[in-house]
């Protein structure tokens, strides 16, 4: 899978046609995240991931890892983004985010669409914008909130044993991972990948809002 113009056309078509469920509770504070296809261009860094010849236009999704400084989520995987501030669109919030966390700069054009808002344990209503970052898109992490970057090859998220769910004492619905090289994710974010990939690259129409999330991701 190429990032290209083909794959961006699949992406908005497939988003074109996806019924976005919004978060209703008006309890929650929202948040937004962006998550940005690009292209693989250099080595993962990850156990487990082996670069192979002429890869580098390979379909990539942008994650960080956050800094361990950090007093909310420290060292989790994460989507550049952050709460929305007064005044703020989604949009704007994830693309402010986007340039702050990582260095990188791209206007409203760029984005492609949303899929579901997710509730957080954290009490935050998290929407993700889909954002067509393209081939060569340079990053440069902030280390006040990222402890390094990487672009993960799409082909990771369609792994036979993807997602992983793990049942828990916290809830009637379990627990939502996905695998990456020898590592994996969870949700939530990890949900919000397996909804990348069921929608945006496969066409269907995939709910991930109920997964649970493990406990550790809960302060």
């Amino acid at each position: 899978m190429e990032c290209d113009d083909a794959l961006r056309n699949t992406i908005v078509e497939n988003l074109t046609g996806f019924d976005v469920q919004i978060a209703e509770d008006k309890e929650v504070r929202h948040a937004a995240v962006a998550v940005v296809v690009t292209d693989v261009g250099h080595a993962t860094d990850l156990p487990g991931i082996e670069d192979s010849p002429g890869w580098s236009n390979t379909a990539a999704l942008m994650l960080t890892r956050r800094s361990q400084k950090l007093r909310n989520h420290p060292g989790q995987w994460a989507f550049p983004g952050g709460r929305v501030d007064a005044g703020e669109t989604k949009v704007e919030t994830a693309l402010r985010e986007l340039s702050e966390e990582v260095g990188v700069e791209l206007g409203e054009e760029c984005v492609l669409g949303y899929l579901d808002d997710f509730v957080t344990r954290s009490g935050f209503a998290m929407t993700p914008v889909i954002v067509w970052g393209g081939p060569n898109l340079e990053a440069v992490p902030d280390p006040r909130e990222v402890a390094s970057i990487h672009r993960i090859p799409m082909q990771e998220f369609f792994r036979p044993d993807a997602p992983l769910l793990d049942e828990t004492h916290t809830s009637e619905h379990p627990i939502l991972r996905m695998p990456v090289g020898s590592d994996w994710i969870a949700a939530p974010t990890a949900a919000l990948i397996y909804q990348f990939r069921e929608v945006c690259l496969s066409g269907n129409e995939t709910r991930v809002a109920h997964y649970e999330q493990p406990e550790f991701a809960w302060a």
